[in-house]
């Protein structure tokens, strides 16, 4: 079973969409038994960190992502999904995340730039990412975030983005992809991106 988390935030029902066109099946989720038996699991989001990780909580679908990731199942997080899986966030104060990747979650500086960085930029691959095969050297993703992450360990930033800073735009490890770009709104590449995770 392939799982999209439903915790009260996203956009789901596009993410299921481009899941869909790539010629798989999911299933949204909104509890720790619909959660249990799944071989891939997507965390999606947009909004407020603290407020995702109170709806995570509430639910009781913390302890089972964690789990979940800690099997080794394939995990894909997509904008918040990727910062949720930090030790905390700056957003609105401090917030603690699932803790599953060390480090922070930092707003962009204005520095003349608009703030969400919102609309199409290009990711830069730094390691032959299983989920980038097919996926051309500076491709164009679909982006909207006012928030960034900062990993504690440099390694496992798999692709930066510059937007008046070279960010962490794709995060990998072991069974963990993350990206702050939106794979379902990224077109042929983004669906590119699915496909191959989908298909691990």
């Amino acid at each position: 079973m392939i799982a999209i988390v439903d915790y009260g935030m996203g956009n789901l029902r596009s993410v299921q969409k481009a899941v869909e066109r790539v010629g798989f099946c999911a299933t949204l989720v909104h509890s720790a038994e619909e959660l249990d038996g799944a071989e891939k699991l997507i965390l999606p989001g947009v909004g407020a960190f603290a407020d995702a990780m109170k709806g995570l909580e509430e639910r009781g679908l913390v302890g089972p992502i964690i789990q979940h990731i800690k099997q080794g199942h394939p995990f894909l997080g997509i904008c918040l999904g990727l910062q949720l899986l930090f030790s905390e966030s700056t957003e609105d104060g401090l917030h603690k995340g699932l803790g599953i990747i060390p480090g922070r979650v930092l707003r962009f500086a204005q520095n003349g730039l608009k703030v969400p960085h919102m609309g199409w930029n290009q990711v830069s691959f730094l390691r032959d990412v299983p989920l980038a095969r097919g996926i051309p050297q500076g491709a164009y993703m679909y982006f909207v975030h006012s928030y960034y992450v900062c990993p504690e360990d440099p390694e496992v930033i798999a692709a930066t983005t510059d937007y008046g800073i070279n960010f962490a735009s794709f995060v990998w490890k072991d069974n963990i992809f993350a990206t702050q770009f939106h794979p379902e709104k990224s077109q042929s590449v983004g669906l590119a991106l699915l496909r191959n995770f989908l298909g691990l």
